[in-house]
């Protein structure tokens, strides 16, 4: 294939999968990293109470950026269906329809964020002396939305038809201009938490420019004009379950986050910012595996396209020893070291904080391997056209996640919280590893 371009329904299956699954996950460690910049400048430089009022945005950012990411997640599939089966045309269609409609969701999920921010922070139960200061940072990261539209968009098509290096290089680009207009607008200009904010949004805009132009000019096969969007308009309503379906997977995934800051935003500042920088090691401790899942999906939903059944099932074993060898790894990785980790966003000197971060990591980062196993199911279930199975094994692990963090909570404090996390996911794990089988995913 050209310009990036890979076809995975043809020769090996393990090393194409790998070196298509590598810049994914390189890429999502950059923009984890985009993100951990705020916490580690704003922690170090402006103080706990500015670190905690960012871990409780980025909670709520991850939220809203998970809506936009799960929408082009989900069209992406019906664009590696179309490419396994060499349709080019309507590749063209399908993605002209898909911009037009994730464009008007998106506007939507922005002014609507933007009116009910207020309302948010307070059902998040940030404490009042933070809630200014998070809704400060908050108002200049929403502006940004729109970029993480453009961005996500064109990062999804591109890996549809197996580019999945073209979102790392403008990644890249993005992630170190953050770091750099960071240093500058906090430590120099001291305009502190709102200065991370506002290198944020014009990094985010960097890179969906960045990336719209590459998809423009290097990717004619993704190259729409408004006449594919009108003859396209047929596939609206495949394209718009899947976007729907696989957002609200997404969401809720994050959601569960979201609600379980709230349970630990009660406990105060400190445990709210062990939290903040707990959650940031494990997305940087579970990428590999969230995006082996990702690769997995583009692998079976361009074999499905082309008819290629005999390649998936042979795919999943290899994919999911992989899973498990990795997320084995990263676990004993974080156990034997969470103080080192955790002094990368907290002063050394807040020994309590950090004392309360080692406690979540080693009780909730010793169960990666289910995690990495549920993102397994999530895509398999979405690209073999079930995204509502990934939508259903979500909940059960939100919902799981959420009333045992509840419960547990109260006889056991924060630590109840930590641990109700990892039984959300082997109850998910064990739901998918069922409907697997019900669903002859393997075998048909």
């Amino acid at each position: 294939m050209h310009n990036g371009q890979r076809d995975l329904t043809e020769g090996k299956i393990v090393r194409p999968m790998i070196a298509f699954a590598l810049p994914l996950i390189a890429g999502n460690m950059l923009q984890t990293l985009y993100n951990a910049a705020d916490s580690v400048i704003v922690g170090r430089f402006v103080g706990s109470g500015a670190l905690a009022a960012v871990g409780s945005a980025y909670s709520l950012m991850t939220f809203l950026t998970s809506l936009m990411i799960g929408l082009s997640m989900g069209v992406s599939v019906a664009f590696s269906r179309l490419f396994g089966r060499k349709e080019y045309s309507s590749l063209k269609e399908a993605v002209a329809v898909s911009f037009v409609l994730i464009a008007l969701i998106s506007a939507a999920i922005t002014a609507l964020a933007w009116i009910l921010l207020p309302q948010i922070i307070r059902i998040l139960s940030v404490p009042e002396e933070l809630s200014e200061m998070m809704g400060s940072y908050m108002y200049i990261i929403l502006t940004g939305l729109p970029a993480l539209f453009i961005y996500n968009f064109y990062a999804s098509a591109e890996r549809s038809i197996g580019n999945s290096a073209a979102a790392l290089m403008m990644m890249a680009l993005s992630a170190i201009m953050n770091i750099i207009l960071d240093l500058y607008f906090v430590i120099s200009l001291g305009w502190g938490i709102e200065g991370a904010a506002a290198a944020t949004v014009i990094s985010q805009y960097a890179a969906a420019i960045a990336i719209a132009l590459y998809a423009l000019l290097r990717s004619p096969i993704l190259r729409f004009r408004p006449s594919d969007a009108r003859r396209g308009w047929k596939m609206l309503p495949e394209l718009l379950s899947l976007s729907v379906l696989t957002s609200l997977q997404q969401s809720i995934m994050n959601l569960g986050i979201l609600m379980v800051q709230g349970i630990v935003n009660s406990f105060g500042s400190s445990v709210m910012a062990a939290f903040a920088a707990g959650v940031k090691i494990d997305s940087l401790a579970y990428m590999p595996l969230q995006e082996f899942g990702n690769a997995f999906s583009v692998f079976v939903a361009q074999n499905e396209g082309a008819g290629r059944k005999d390649r998936i099932r042979k795919g999943m074993k290899s994919v999911f020893f992989l899973t498990t060898a990795f997320g084995l790894a990263i676990s004993i990785a974080v156990f034997i070291i969470p103080r080192l980790l955790l002094s990368i966003f907290i002063d050394p000197g807040e020994a309590a904080i950090i004392d309360i971060g080692v406690d979540y990591l080693r009780l909730e980062g010793s169960f990666y391997i289910l995690i990495g196993y549920l993102f397994l199911f999530y895509g398999i279930f979405r690209a073999a056209g079930h995204p509502a199975v990934s939508l259903f094994l979500t909940i059960i692990s939100l919902g799981l996640r959420v009333l045992l963090a509840s419960l547990l909570s109260i006889p056991f404090g924060p630590d109840g919280i930590w641990i109700s996390i990892p039984i959300g996911w082997v109850m998910a794990d064990a739901a998918g590893l069922i409907l697997v089988r019900v669903k002859r995913i393997i075998s048909r």
